[in-house]
């Protein structure tokens, strides 16, 4: 088979546009920028200023794309293996060698941004990174492939609380229900590609439990955030907590109904829920910490 570089010898030189256009597809740009935009815009609900509000998504997208880059460049031989095209190093418009220096780049670049949030903000969230990376390099294919998208989730807001003024440490609940929430991402995100991961040797937590474990445990994890993020924080249950957590039940239920003939329903129920998580957090942003 040779390198994913030798790979792509013999095809027409790339032009330097074309180049950077692969490299920033090759970063995983849909869940790079959604990861950042809901960080910053937590930050702003919970009370940071202008200023540390922007340093937050600066550390976060330094962070969301060291981690992006890593899982391209890492995965180049195995992509090419089962020919998944669509894949800037898999097409040839970007090198794996470019993609590996922009995720180390991007790491060394996300450590100063991290700190200067705070000593153990940027401890949290490079504690996250890690795991992200320790993802990529070897636990995707074991049965601890959950963990470090419940450790990664889990820090991003309680890197967002332990930035705010005094440094405050999270809110039980926000915590709890990051790491559901990246249990619930873990499961969707592979849902679709066990077959081609079966192929190429991936045996992860999900590929052990099959298509179809997968599809009925998918809901399970975000309707559960959505009841943490609902039942939580002090006080009576109110309004906006109620009609989420409904949503999420009777979406999830659709979903895995559905779902038995038709897998993207059930990929699709999972995103609905999860983005009724997503709102409700931001509406208990102020209450993170």
């Amino acid at each position: 088979m040779g390198t994913p570089e030798q790979s792509t010898a013999g095809r027409p030189a790339v032009s330097w546009a074309a180049r950077v256009g692969g490299l920033a597809g090759s970063c995983h740009p849909g869940p790079v920028v959604a990861v950042t935009a809901l960080m910053t815009a937590l930050a702003v609900t919970a009370g940071q200023s202008a200023g540390r509000s922007v340093l937050t998504g600066a550390a976060v997208l330094a962070g969301q794309l060291s981690v992006g880059w890593c899982n391209d460049a890492y995965d180049a031989r195995r992509d090419i293996a089962a020919g998944r095209r669509g894949k800037p190093v898999v097409d040839g418009t970007v090198g794996v060698t470019e993609v590996w220096v922009a995720a180390y780049t991007a790491l060394a670049l996300c450590v100063p941004l991290s700190l200067a949030c705070g000593l153990w903000a940027g401890a949290v969230h490079l504690t996250g990174v890690a795991a992200a990376w320790a993802y990529d390099l070897r636990l995707k294919a074991t049965a601890w492939s959950w963990a470090p998208y419940a450790v990664g989730f889990a820090a991003l807001p309680a890197f967002v609380a332990l930035g705010l003024p005094g440094h405050p440490w999270p809110a039980w609940w926000v915590v709890t229900a990051g790491a559901l929430l990246g249990i619930g991402a873990h499961l969707g995100d592979v849902l679709p590609d066990i077959g081609g991961d079966l192929a190429t040797g991936v045996r992860g937590w999900p590929h052990r439990l099959g298509p179809d474990g997968t599809r009925l445990l998918l809901p399970v994890p975000l309707v559960a955030a959505s009841a943490v993020l609902a039942l939580g924080p002090a006080g009576p249950l109110d309004g906006w907590g109620v009609a989420a957590l409904a949503m999420a039940v009777v979406v999830a239920v659709a979903g895995t109904v559905l779902g038995r003939r038709r897998e993207r329903a059930a990929f699709a129920a999972a995103v609905a829920v999860a983005v009724v998580d997503v709102a409700l957090l931001l509406l208990r942003g102020t209450g993170i910490a």
